[in-house]
């Protein structure tokens, strides 16, 4: 602290400490004004490959202009420090949000993926990939601005690591399969990366969970990331499609970049209903704000009513919204009777009395209506009263207080008597008055305040799922084993263990049975019927691939089989088998007069195996015959013998 980095920028705090650098807080006596400076570990800055591959990536960087990207100023290095000068973002990041609310309305999700996808998009199309995507690295202003950090930089580390350790880098929930398991990386990681934290967003967990990283990546490759309105009851089936579009496991299967997931979230934001919008997630720890205090993460300018202008000298009477038209003052400041707009013609004087008689009767009805609506606006019109919602679930009873043209808010609190999901109270209370445009708060019941584990031992899967649901409890992590005792697809056993008291929105992991493990039977080279045969009668289902090949095997033979012979696999997996087309026949050249290595080289180059058979005395270096003749064709994989000649 207090250092002057490479005579310029004043170190006066620290922001952030990682693997690969330390962020802080500096000055730039230069130019004055405040920055952030990320400084490399000397361990990794000692590697000068590294340190060239990390500037060229910062001046890649630095030519990426984005308002939602953290810019990069100046790159440098003073002594064994290597430093990247950057925007400073005051604020916190999406971490820290997600730490403090847990989860977050669909509507605010929104408004922070939005910009996150511009910011990506802009990345992907000037040929950069971001590869470390994770609210960490989401950066959200005091203003409300979303911003991207770390653009470049994984890319450069990713490719020391590889040439030195073979390593993935990346924080393991939001890395890609493919990242994990062949290394390659384009701009369809970072949308799966972005589908994982937008269910982290929506849900206030991360779709894969495991004891250690190597469970976490096993569930990352074989499973599906389960849809968020499972955990958020009341989520649009839109945001479920989004999130699955952009994690799905096969790359081909995702929007090609973030351009593209950003059109599919502008488009399902459209089509959702503002009560769709509003959704509380059961995960929030934080009430969600009515309409006139919401406040979107990207601030919009606010319209202002201005009055109407009035003209001097026309000062009004009056009460509430009805006018009055002005009455005539007398030189003693007392209130004479009103005047009449005058006549275009004289009238006597008898008419012009009984019109001054008229017109003060007329005056004096609409003051007394003026003032009686007045009052009766003032102390009725402009009350309503609370409807009646107790035990209404939230979503009944926001569509009856919205109808009654009042606004929500909503609170949650335990109930041993009030189901999860029902309003327990309201603020004011049923029946009271409340002004017109006034807000309602609906505490809406978690449930008791402790909740006992179900035993679910050998229940179906989804009905587990939905018991667990039903009692306020989370679904949790799913752990397949084989099992001879329960069925398949129902659960073995539950942790925390059935009779455990937690408290409602507590992680319930499953064990799922995969059922009895059986070895599946070699049937390579069966014919097709008799190996469906022996795999149902093992216990296995049976599908055949869609196209057969060529093989040594007999034509309609199985070909090859997948998961191979031995392989465990439960009662009801799925066995696939790949017929032959029989062997490919190859038309066999003619090797005549040259020497082994040629002719080796010639009948392996079409698929056939090579044996030589060389005379017992003084061979010679060049072929006499071949077991099969030139121009006759033999099975692709075949062998031919080549005689050599001899010197008798």
């Amino acid at each position: 602290m207090g250092q002057l980095l490479d005579g310029r920028y004043r170190v006066e705090g620290r922001i952030a400490a990682g693997g690969m650098a330390t962020v802080y807080r500096a000055v730039d006596t230069r130019l004055d004004r405040v920055l952030a400076l990320k400084v490399m570990h000397p361990s990794l800055a000692v590697d000068g490959a590294f340190v060239d591959r990390f500037i060229r990536e910062a001046k890649s960087v630095a030519r990426l202009s984005h308002p939602n990207v953290v810019g990069v100023f100046d790159q440098g290095t003073d002594g064994t420090y290597v430093y990247l000068a950057m925007e400073y973002v005051a604020g916190c990041t999406l971490r820290d949000v997600l730490r403090e609310r847990g989860a977050l309305q669909p509507r605010a999700a929104l408004d922070i993926l939005e910009p996150i996808l511009a910011a990506l998009g802009a990345a992907h199309r000037a040929g950069l990939v971001h590869r470390d995507m994770k609210p960490e690295n989401v950066l959200i202003g005091d203003d409300g601005r979303v911003k991207v950090a770390d653009f470049g930089l994984v890319r450069a580390v990713d490719t020391h690591t590889t040439a030195s350790t073979g390593s993935v880098l990346g924080t393991v929930s939001y890395l890609a399969p493919e990242q994990m398991e062949h290394g390659t990386a384009d701009a369809r990681v970072d949308v799966y990366a972005c589908g994982v934290v937008l269910y982290e967003m929506l849900t206030g967990s991360k779709p894969h969970t495991g004891g250690s990283a190597a469970q976490i990546l096993y569930s990352h490759l074989h499973d599906d990331v389960t849809p968020p309105s499972e955990l958020v009851p009341g989520l649009a089936p839109e945001l479920d499609e989004l999130v699955a579009a952009a994690t799905a496991r096969a790359p081909e299967q995702r929007p090609q970049d973030a351009v593209a997931l950003l059109a599919r979230a502008r488009s399902a934001r459209a089509r959702l209903t503002d009560a769709q919008l509003d959704v509380v997630p059961p995960q929030a720890r934080e009430a969600a704000a009515s309409d006139d205090e919401r406040t979107d993460v990207i601030p919009r300018p606010v319209g202002v009513q201005l009055a109407l202008p009035v003209e001097a000298g026309a000062e009004l009477n009056r009460t509430s919204r009805l006018e009055v038209p002005p009455a005539d003052a007398a030189p003693d400041g007392r209130t004479t009777r009103l005047r009449p707009p005058p006549a275009p013609h004289a009238a006597p004087a008898g008419g012009r009395l009984r019109h001054r008689r008229i017109a003060t009767i007329v005056a004096a009805v609409l003051l007394v209506l003026g003032v009686g609506g007045g009052l009766w606006y003032i102390n009725v019109g402009q009350f309503t009263h609370v409807p009646a919602v107790l035990d209404m679930t939230q979503a009944e009873a926001q569509k009856s207080v919205q109808d009654a043209g009042l606004r929500i808010k909503v609170e949650r609190g335990f109930s041993a008597n009030v189901r999860r999901g029902h309003v327990m109270a309201t603020k004011p209370g049923t029946g009271q008055r409340i002004r017109g445009n006034g807000t309602v708060t609906l505490v809406v019941s978690r449930g008791p305040d402790k909740v006992a584990v179900p035993d679910l031992a050998g229940t179906p899967l989804a009905d587990a799922r939905r018991k667990l649901r039903d009692l306020g409890l989370v679904p949790g992590t799913e752990t397949r084993t084989f099992s001879d005792e329960v069925a398949k697809g129902s659960v073995i056993r539950t942790d925390p263990a059935a009779g455990s008291t937690r408290r409602p929105d507590t992680a319930v992991a499953l064990t799922v049975s995969r059922g009895a493990p059986v070895d599946v039977p070699n049937v390579v080279g069966s014919a097709r019927e008799d190996a469906a045969a022996s795999l149902r009668q093992a216990g296995f289902r049976v599908q055949f691939a869609d196209q057969p090949v060529f093989s040594p095997q007999d034509k309609d033979a199985v070909a090859r089989q997948s998961p191979g012979a031995g392989t465990t696999l439960g009662k009801g997996d799925t066995v696939t088998l790949t017929l032959s087309k029989g062997p490919e026949m190859v038309t066999v050249p003619d090797v005549g007069g040259k020497n082994t290595a040629d002719a080796t080289k010639a009948l392996t180059a079409l698929g056939f195996k090579v044996e030589v058979d060389k005379p017992f005395l003084f061979p010679q270096d060049s072929v006499a015959s071949q077991s099969v003749a030139a121009g006759d064709q033999a099975p692709k994989g075949s062998t031919i013998t080549i005689r050599l000649k001899g010197a008798l």
